[in-house]
């Protein structure tokens, strides 16, 4: 009988670091989403929105393709972004049958508290280790990223 066949199969899942990367990932992306919903925004908003200042202007095409959401997804988020003001879509320069996503400077000073508040939702989450630990903990989960 195998480890995860026997009485501890559960055990031995919970102590995979498969399944305590997902479970820190879990937490980390509450946390952040806890803080972030301080300023109104949902991870996804805060996602495509972030997408925008840093490509923009960009095609609603692109910023499907860069961020891997579902189209329609998109057009719901961006709906949002815009209806609240972040967000501004215009007819792309170089093609006018495209609309061009650009971030408005009410957008661009929500993502400056949004980045606030993930910092802090962060430490929060790395606050059992030490300084030390936490620099390490980012390069070896780095190091584990790019592998």
């Amino acid at each position: 009988m195998t480890p995860a066949e026997g009485p501890n199969a559960l055990a031995h899942i919970q102590s995979l670091p498969s399944w305590l990367v997902g479970r820190v990932a879990a937490r980390g992306r509450s946390l952040v989403a806890e803080a972030i919903a301080e300023e109104g925004l949902k991870l996804p908003q805060h996602a495509v929105l972030a997408a925008v200042s840093e490509y923009g202007p960009v095609a609603q095409a692109d910023l499907v393709r860069r961020l891997g959401f579902d189209a329609k997804d998109v057009v719901l988020l961006l709906n949002h972004l815009e209806d609240a003001g972040l967000a501004r879509r215009q007819p792309d320069p170089r093609d006018r049958r495209k609309n061009a996503v650009t971030v408005t400077p009410a957008g661009a000073r929500l993502l400056e508290r949004c980045a606030e508040l993930a910092e802090r939702a962060n430490a929060a989450l790395l606050a059992p280790l030490s300084e030390t630990e936490a620099r390490r903990l980012m390069e070896l989960l780095t190091r584990v990223h790019e592998g």
